[in-house]
């Protein structure tokens, strides 16, 4: 059963946009209801806000190591918003991992500095493990999507190199048994 508003979540960077999409207004109101709801509510607002993000964040982290290499249609948050073809021209893609690196200070150092205003006690100190653990395996997830985009490159170049060799030692006329 095929549904045209549902066919457009088939590409992975059209899925990408979406669940970013999600995180960005999950973490805002988080931040919002936060500091900005009183009482228990805004307590367990925030909490469960936060939770709902990091969540996100690091499943979509996970199902993105599947979405690299040099045939992968998808190249980052940043090229899918801007719709341009830039992408890494071969080796470690530092440009979209340092990207991941600003973006990981930077969310979590606003849900820090919103846990601070928000909890206290105990219930800080776990959010500061939380939040540290999320950041923490987001970035080493980031790290293993540029590492094996690098990896699929080199692969990729190797063959390309492999195939270019034997095709010219073929057309120099010496038949193979006598090399």
């Amino acid at each position: 059963m095929k549904l045209a508003h549902l066919q457009s979540l088939e590409e992975f960077g059209t899925r990408s946009l979406v669940v970013h999409g999600i995180m960005v207004v999950a973490f805002a109101n988080a931040v919002l209801a936060g500091l900005f709801v009183a009482g228990e509510l805004g307590l367990v607002s925030f909490v469960a806000l936060l939770n709902f993000t990091a969540g996100l964040w690091v499943a979509h982290s996970i199902h993105s190591l599947g979405n690299v290499g040099p045939d992968a249609e998808y190249r980052g948050v940043i090229n899918e918003l801007l719709e341009t073809d830039a992408g890494h021209d071969g080796g470690f893609d530092a440009g979209r991992f340092g990207r991941l690196l600003a973006l990981v200070a930077a969310v979590t150092a606003i849900a820090l500095l919103t846990s601070a205003q928000v909890l206290s006690g105990a219930i800080f100190s776990i959010a500061v493990v939380a939040v540290g653990a999320v950041a923490v395996v987001t970035a080493i997830v980031g790290f293993l999507i540029a590492l094996g985009a690098a990896y699929d490159d080199a692969e990729a170049a190797s063959i390309v190199d492999v195939v270019g060799t034997r095709e010219s030692a073929d057309s120099d006329g010496v038949p193979v048994g006598d090399r």
